[in-house]
């Protein structure tokens, strides 16, 4: 897709390359990231970006109409946590890229998330990429460092002291995505802070930091709430469902509400049609959809081949949908001739002040797996990962 810088990547790329943009993601934040970089960027059509921009735009548009009440349906009742918000602060919109059957290339939506991603890192990305391969500049179009960095300042720390306000993960060193917090440390200022390291007096909650305990006014949440439970010998001092003194961003209710829940709700030519489970009809044929957990990180509990045995043993089938299949287009050649396949995740940040949220980055998976997940590749294949797309002007 845009053949001319493809195939001027494809020249210019080495190993060597590759190995300097990791050095220099590791020199620039003092860690590896936790998860597989693809060698290659993504390059797309302006035509191809128009139609991102539509089926966003629908969807946004589509959830602003939906009603608390209706979306708060989706929140299961020992997940519920008070003080909710109108909006949420981040939303990211999920397409694979495929063809249809005249060959033309379209985005088709997989899943959307009302939860951060990897703001910090995608930036420092784009950075390493351009230094190491200097014609990608004229392809870049994405917001100024620093603009970039206020915009996020914006939203997440808002008018408080950064001081006091953290963001929270659940033994955040051993996340694959330590990296971006510590990212977000340096763009914003603010401290990642364990949950289990929290302290609550009251009604307020707090971090220790040089000996002394600081307030928490806001907090910027990595935590997928419904995993807490999973996790063994967890003990913490206070309690998501408790009311607290304190600004989330995103609030933890709205993970629920957008998420695969709205699926089914959904109108557009490139929203795949899906159900709710009890309400698949008998016309359809089910080894035309994909079987989904409502609720599930990183692919998890997704079965691409479902069959009626599979499905008469869910118990609880309201908290599960069909989605009609994507055939993701092996469309992005690596330098032996191989293609790889890519999903496109558009990262979206709220102002609470604003009607709309504003795209400020985007974030790229590549794969030659029958999953959009780097545990399904093979160890030695390329072209595979993360990564990023570059629209031309």
């Amino acid at each position: 897709m845009i053949p001319k810088y493809r195939t001027q990547f494809n020249e210019e790329f080495s190993q060597e390359k590759y190995q300097k943009v990791n050095e220099l993601i590791k020199e620039k934040t003092g860690y590896e990231a936790g998860f597989r970089i693809s060698e290659s960027p993504i390059f797309l059509s302006n035509e191809f970006w128009q139609k991102l921009d539509d089926a966003s735009q629908s969807i946004i548009s589509q959830i602003k109409k939906m009603s608390d009440e209706e979306l708060s349906k989706a929140i299961p009742t020992n997940c519920n946590v008070p003080n909710d918000t109108k909006k949420p602060h981040f939303v990211a919109i999920d397409f694979g890229i495929c063809q249809d059957e005249n060959g033309n290339v379209i985005p088709q939506l997989i899943e959307l998330q009302a939860f951060p991603s990897l703001f910090g890192f995608q930036k420092l990305f784009e950075e390493v990429i351009t230094e190491v391969y200097p014609f990608l500049n004229e392809l870049k179009n994405s917001l100024p460092n620093d603009e970039y960095i206020q915009k996020l300042k914006q939203v997440i720390v808002g008018n408080e002291n950064p001081e006091n306000v953290i963001l929270l993960e659940i033994y955040p060193e051993k996340q694959k995505t330590a990296i971006d917090f510590v990212l977000t440390e340096q763009y914003l200022g603010i401290k990642t802070v364990c949950l289990t390291k929290i302290k609550k007096q009251g009604k307020k909650l707090f971090y220790e930091s040089d000996g002394k305990l600081v307030s928490i006014h806001r907090i910027y949440n990595r935590v997928i709430f419904d995993e807490l439970d999973k996790i063994e010998g967890l003990e913490t001092e206070f309690d998501f469902r408790e009311d607290i003194d304190v600004e989330w961003i995103t609030h933890p209710n709205w993970f629920f509400k957008i998420s695969k829940y709205i699926l089914p709700k959904l109108k557009h030519e490139f929203v795949p049609k899906s159900y709710f489970l009890p309400d698949f009809p008998e016309t359809e044929q089910l080894e035309n959809f994909v079987l989904k957990p409502l609720f599930s990180f990183a692919g998890s509990g997704v079965n691409l081949n479902p069959t009626q045995e599979i499905i008469n043993k869910i118990e609880d089938k309201e908290k599960y949908i069909l989605q009609r299949k994507v055939t993701y287009a092996p469309l992005f050649e690596d330098i032996n001739g191989e293609f790889s396949k890519a999903e496109i995740r558009l990262l979206f940040a709220w102002n609470s002040e604003e009607e709309n949220p504003e795209l400020l980055v985007n974030l790229v998976r590549m794969t030659k797996a029958a999953m959009v997940n780097v545990d399904f590749n093979k160890k030695d294949a390329i072209w595979i990962g993360s990564s990023m797309a570059f629209f031309e002007k």
